[in-house]
């Protein structure tokens, strides 16, 4: 539920051995014949994950012929509303603002309704290349109109989705300086408050937007912080009044599978897919969706249906969790093949973090989560390091203590596995390291009790990560 987090970090049951010096790269001692055989097949998966970037994607020209005209002396008055993107066909209503902006190139809101766009479309694509795109388009729109709320919203949304939680957090309080009831601004300060780990204020925060716009988008922000600080009855409460009002596809769609994540969190499966199957109603393209019923099959035992599932995500959207978790599907069935499909998987979250990274996304924390349990250690640590300089949560807690616990550094990793589950939020996989390294650091009766927590709250938390907690919970009798 939280932008940018993978709470699934699947280990070995005690230390997970590094793979090989990055994530998911090929094991030293092939043949020269297989690894130019592995490497060509590697170079094939690379390009298709370049295609599916940018499969589907619309023309920007709007940026390009826009910039070649002279803009006229005054803006549109009416611009082109925000409402527009809520048609169900993005693609559609971005193409239709390019071809608006072509004509009417000074409409500074057309501009900052263009530059949401591509920020909405590389979150629901996977797609980071959008972002340059939503950059240009943001800045055309304050070059415009200096100190337009809608376009400094826009920019708090845009550093968010790149993971410049202190840019967010900046760009909102500039834009609710502007105007103190902007919906997308009130949302974006509780993102990069909660994404900063001042959850206090997040909750803060949470309740003023509440007071001043309620609605669907605050009323997810405010079920995940009372979630965050581990009050589960009261988010669920809060997801099913904001699906009560939802409307739009998708809005239902989301709501839904925020309440699925709730449930799979609780370990109830059976509410998870029917919450994934709502949301699939409305919207059967709907990613979080699509992978969340795949997770859910997956800890029901119908391995078959996951693996299925999590092929048809990864092959639209290939990014690190999906891939990751298609990878462990593929490591436990263990079938023939099987591991290296598995280890293909692990290697295209590489290629991923190379375009996130070139596009401004700051993927630390998926780096250090997928290079943990599966490629170097080191640079797991330098990546959680990294990422934990910038912010302290319960997701880079969690990140660190693993990444530690991997480099043989227990004894440090241990007050950051028990940060990760200080606030009460209640995840298996936080629960499951922490037992770990309890186990590791000699204090064998917490290591039990975290283990069997971790079992009892959510069995089925990942693929390898539940098998081997049940093995460490034996070892620590």
């Amino acid at each position: 539920m939280s932008p940018g987090t993978n709470d699934n970090a699947t280990p070995d049951a005690d230390r997970a051995a590094p793979e090989a010096s990055t994530v998911g790269a090929a094991p030293a001692g092939n043949s020269a014949s297989r690894s130019r055989l592995r490497s060509a097949r590697l170079g094939f998966c690379a390009a298709a994950l370049a295609v599916a970037m940018t499969a589907g994607a619309v023309v920007v020209g709007a940026l390009r012929d826009g910039g070649a005209t002279p803009a006229v002396a005054a803006a549109a008055a009416a611009g082109v509303s925000p409402q527009l993107l809520a048609s169900g066909d993005l693609d559609a209503s971005i193409t239709s603002l390019q071809a608006h902006l072509r004509s009417q190139p000074a409409d500074f809101g057309g501009w900052a309704t263009l530059g949401l766009a591509y920020v909405e479309q590389a979150r629901t694509k996977g797609d980071p290349s959008r972002y340059p795109q939503a950059q240009e388009a943001l800045d055309r729109s304050l070059k415009l109109r200096p100190h337009y709320d809608p376009a400094l919203a826009g920019r708090a949304a845009l550093a968010a989705a790149r993971h410049d939680f202190t840019g967010a957090l900046k760009y909102a309080d500039l834009a609710l300086g502007q105007n103190p009831y902007s919906e997308r601004a009130l949302c974006s300060r509780i993102d990069a408050l909660v994404e900063l780990g001042r959850y206090a204020e997040a909750s803060k925060a949470a309740d003023l937007a509440d007071s001043r716009r309620p609605g669907v988008p605050v009323f997810t922000r405010y079920a995940y912080v009372h979630e965050l600080r581990g009050d589960v009855s009261a988010a669920r409460r809060v997801l099913k009044q904001a699906l009560a009002t939802a409307t739009s596809r998708g809005d239902i769609a989301y709501v839904a599978s925020a309440l699925g994540q709730l449930a799979w969190n609780q370990g109830d499966y059976d509410s998870a897919l029917s919450f994934y199957a709502r949301a699939l109603a409305a919207d059967d393209s709907y990613l979080p969706a699509l992978e969340g019923r795949a997770r859910a099959q997956a800890a029901r035992g119908d391995r078959a249906a996951a693996i299925t599932g999590m092929e048809q995500v990864v092959q639209r959207y290939p990014l690190p969790q999906p891939l990751v978790e298609l990878g462990e599907l593929y490591a436990a069935r263990g079938r023939a093949g099987d591991a290296r499909k598995a280890r293909d998987q692990y290697a295209l979250v590489n290629a991923w973090v190379s375009l996130a990274r070139a596009n401004g996304v700051d993927a630390d924390l998926d780096t250090a989560l997928a290079a943990a349990d599966h490629g170097d250690h080191r640079a797991a640590l330098k990546a959680a390091r990294d990422e934990w300089a910038r912010r302290h949560t319960v997701h880079t807690a969690d990140a660190l203590a693993w990444a530690l616990h991997v480099s043989g550094r227990d004894k440090e990793a241990l007050p950051h596995a028990r940060e990760a589950t200080a606030t009460g939020y209640r995840n298996a996989s936080f629960l499951y390291h922490r037992g770990v390294i309890e186990r590791a650091t000699g204090h064998t009766k917490a290591a039990r009790a975290s283990l069997k927590a971790a079992l009892k709250l959510n069995p089925g938390f990942s693929p390898l990560g539940a098998r081997a907690a049940r093995a460490a919970l034996k070892a620590a009798r």
